[in-house]
């Protein structure tokens, strides 16, 4: 899949959009779009980004305990 940046985007923010997580994504978005990495951390309004298809990768919710 491909991403375009909006203002204000980092490779961090796309991975947290996109998978739910930052885990671990964002190595694996900059292997994807080795690129990136000569890019300053906002990245430029409109920089296409491919984000690997992850089929194991599920959002992270937030657990709530009622009883600790």
């Amino acid at each position: 899949m491909q991403v375009l940046s909006k203002q204000g985007d980092t490779v961090d923010t796309l991975c947290w959009q996109v998978y739910g997580s930052t885990s671990g994504m964002v190595e694996k978005v900059l292997d994807a779009n080795p690129k990136l990495a000569f890019m300053p951390v906002l990245l430029p309004t409109g920089t296409t980004v491919n984000m690997p298809e992850f089929p194991n990768v599920k959002p992270e919710t937030p657990q709530v305990q009622l009883w600790d």
